[in-house]
C-alpha cells in the first residue's frame, strides 16, 4: 500500500471494507491499483460503468455507495460530469480493476463540500471504484 492510504479489501466486486491508518490523509490527489483488470482501458471521454463505496477520510459510513444500493453508475468520465479526483484518476486503469482513491477537497467538492451529503468542505473522501466496464 501507498504510504498513508487506508487498507481495503482486495476482492473485486465485493463490498468494500476500508482500514483508515492512524495518520492524516495524504496531501493531494492519491490513487492505488487493488486489482490490475485486464479488460478494455478506460479512456477520457469513455462512458465507464463502476460500483463505488465513498467514504470522508476516518470515517465508517459511506456518505454514497452503488454497492449498498446493488445499482451500478455510469457517467462520462475524463469530461466534467464528475468531480475533478475521478475525471484524473479512472482514465488509463483497465476494466476489471479496482482502485482505492484519496481526493482532497479541491478535487472534490471543493469548499463549499456537499452539506446535503454530509461532506464539508475541508474533507478528503476516499472512494473504491471498481471498473466494471468502458465504451
Amino acid at each position: 500500500m501507498t504510504t498513508n492510504m487506508p487498507e481495503v479489501n482486495v476482492e473485486f466486486g465485493a463490498k468494500p471494507v476500508i482500514e483508515f491508518p492512524d495518520t492524516p490523509a495524504p496531501s493531494g490527489l492519491k490513487a492505488v491499483e487493488l486489482i490490475e483488470g485486464d479488460g478494455p482501458m478506460v479512456r477520457a471521454g469513455d462512458t465507464v460503468t463502476v460500483n463505488y463505496h465513498g467514504v470522508i477520510w476516518g470515517k465508517d459510513e459511506p456518505f454514497d455507495s452503488s454497492f449498498d444500493r446493488h445499482q451500478p453508475a455510469s457517467f462520462g468520465i475524463g469530461v466534467g460530469q464528475v468531480i475533478k479526483g475521478w475525471d484524473r484518476t479512472v482514465p488509463g486503469h483497465n476494466v476489471g480493476s479496482r482502485l482505492v482513491i484519496s481526493i482532497p477537497p479541491e478535487y472534490g467538492y471543493g469548499r463549499g463540500g456537499m452539506p446535503q451529503a454530509g461532506i464539508g468542505g475541508d474533507d478528503t473522501l476516499v472512494f473504491v471504484v471498481d471498473i466494471i466496464s468502458t465504451h
